[in-house]
């Protein structure tokens, strides 16, 4: 058969159902292959859209998402998303055209070596030079993309051998089962534990699986231990109870901290070097337990004492299994940073003043949203907020970027979320300067159906930036820009587009929104002020009180 053929039912093998991207004339047999599959090629308006949305893919189902690019320009493109996916553990492949390798009649125009710029920030990355090569760099793309820890390949198909003729057969996808800790590891995590006076769970990134959060609820619902979770953490564990006591969302000096100061044993779960680190460790301080898929990273403010490496849902089991809850454990004080947290929390999110405050657009989303409802964040100053103040009740309801952490990715990762999950509604989150990075994407929403909801926090400025301009005594210089009049341009794209007038208007639009099926655009005004000085003292007395 013909080898774009040969490609795409490799594809197929591998339970691939999207393929996000823009072709151009050198994927033309690869795209003709695919009209003739069961595959849908959902069509982008820029190569950094589709692969935030094959990343975002990859991220909620666990498979390998799939995004298309030409050569040259199309390629350089995915450079951000593939970054994007291999920091945050995401399973993604990227495929890209190129031109014919075996004669070339226009010498080197637009060609670069896409291979070799892939390999920094990728797991994998090869070109196909023969047709009966496809089956195993195929399989073994997806099998590094799916392979703990996650990440991006890339796989570069050139003209002339998408079109030639092979023969070769497919090679099958093969089950994979995880190593398992040894029971040694196993035995000494529990008596660690056991003889803690104030143990701590914290969650990170690499325990957001299905598993994991399975025999986490587990093992806390048996021992009772509280926890606190990263950011990328949020969700594998309900937030919404009196045991989470916080996310590692500001730098320093916010009650997490405390719990973190008070704790004299910490159980690592999922650690993941990309997140800041949620603790610094001293060779006379805090004990830490590593329960992971790989051993440590060890550097000057992480060297845990104990390493449990293996499958992480069955280390926790074996761990729950063996232990039994202590008497002496003093879980007091963890009761009342929960309640300071609490309270601090309700007040600053009921603040009516207008234009809007990031914690009460918290609060109102939360209030909007069902629990297993979707928000999908791109990057800035609110991320904190939504970090910190947003109680996740189930996994991967709460989609944020702390590994690339880059702008842009929100509205697409809300398109991807609503395609995984079209009977769940989905709202994207972004400031006005990431939303402007892929706002060419609302015509794909709107032309693929989708109902979603998109928020627009506006301040016309670089406001991460500019706060942390002010916070370090420079001049107000180089960060404000205007902005269209989002309203209008969201109808442009055949969306509805809607703007507030006040605090009080926004939760009542959210859930109008919501329950009308369209692509809805809101422009909301928000004042960033109140991330300063001020607020973070207020934190830090509060916490310190305690």
């Amino acid at each position: 058969m013909k080898a774009s053929d040969l490609f795409v039912k490799a594809l197929e093998a591998e339970g691939v159902e999207y393929v996000f991207g823009i072709p151009g004339e050198e994927n033309l047999d690869l795209l003709e292959s695919l009209r003739m599959s069961s595959i849908k090629l959902i069509l982008t308006r820029h190569e950094q859209g589709a692969g935030f949305m094959a990343a975002t893919y990859g991220r909620l189902t666990g498979k390998v998402g799939v995004c298309l690019a030409t050569l040259g320009p199309g390629a350089t493109n995915l450079v951000t998303p593939a970054a994007y996916a291999q920091l945050g553990a995401m399973p993604m492949l990227m495929i890209t055209g190129q031109k014919p390798i075996k004669t070339s009649k226009q010498g080197r125009f637009q060609v670069i070596d896409v291979v070799d710029m892939m390999r920094p920030i990728t797991k994998y990355t090869a070109q196909v030079v023969s047709g009966d090569r496809i089956p195993s760099i195929v399989r073994e793309a997806f099998r590094l993309a799916h392979e703990e820890r996650p990440g991006a390949v890339h796989i570069e198909l050139p003209e002339d051998i998408a079109a030639e003729t092979t023969s070769a057969k497919l090679i099958p996808p093969s089950a994979v089962r995880r190593p398992i800790a040894e029971y040694k590891s196993i035995t000494a995590a529990v008596g660690m534990i056991e003889a803690a006076r104030s143990p701590v769970l914290l969650i990170g990134a690499g325990a957001n699986r299905k598993l994991t959060a399975k025999m986490l609820n587990q093992f806390v619902e048996k021992t009772g231990i509280p926890y606190i979770t990263t950011q990328m953490g949020k969700g594998v564990l309900d937030e919404g109870g009196e045991l989470f006591l916080g996310n590692t969302a500001l730098s320093d000096g916010d009650f997490v901290h405390r719990v973190i100061a008070r704790a004299d044993l910490i159980i690592n779960v999922g650690h993941d070097v990309v997140e800041k680190p949620p603790f610094f460790m001293h060779a006379d301080g805090v004990k830490v337990i590593h329960i992971n898929f790989e051993s440590a990273s060890v550097d000057p403010v992480y060297f845990p004492q104990l390493e449990v490496v293996g499958d992480i849902a069955n280390s926790i089991w074996q761990i729950k299994e063996q232990i039994s809850p202590q008497d002496s454990w003093k879980m007091e004080f963890y009761r009342d940073v929960h309640a300071a947290y609490v309270a601090h929390r309700e007040e600053s999110e009921n603040d009516d003043r207008f234009p809007v405050l990031p914690e009460r657009v918290v609060r109102d989303l939360r209030a909007a949203m069902p629990r297993d409802g979707i928000v999908a964040l791109d990057n800035g100053v609110y991320k904190i907020w939504f970090a910190r103040n947003y109680p996740a009740h189930k996994p991967n309801t709460l989609l944020l970027d702390n590994a690339l952490a880059t702008m842009g990715a929100g509205l697409p990762s809300a398109m991807a979320a609503k395609l995984v999950n079209p009977a769940t509604p989905v709202i994207a989150v972004c400031g006005d300067g990431g939303f402007m990075m892929n706002s060419q994407e609302m015509e794909t929403a709107v032309r693929l159906g989708l109902h979603i909801v998109v928020i627009v926090l506006r301040d016309d400025a670089y406001g991460m930036i500019k706060w942390k301009q002010a916070h370090m005594h420079f001049e107000n210089y180089g960060l404000d820009y205007g902005n269209p009049d989002f309203v209008a341009y969201a109808q442009s794209y055949g969306a509805r587009g809607w703007r507030i007038g006040a605090t009080s208007e926004l939760l009542p639009l959210v859930e109008a929104c919501l329950a009308e099926p369209a692509v809805h655009l809101i422009d909301v005004p928000v004042d960033y002020s109140l991330n300063d000085d001020k607020l973070n003292k207020d934190i830090r007395a509060r916490s310190k009180a305690l």
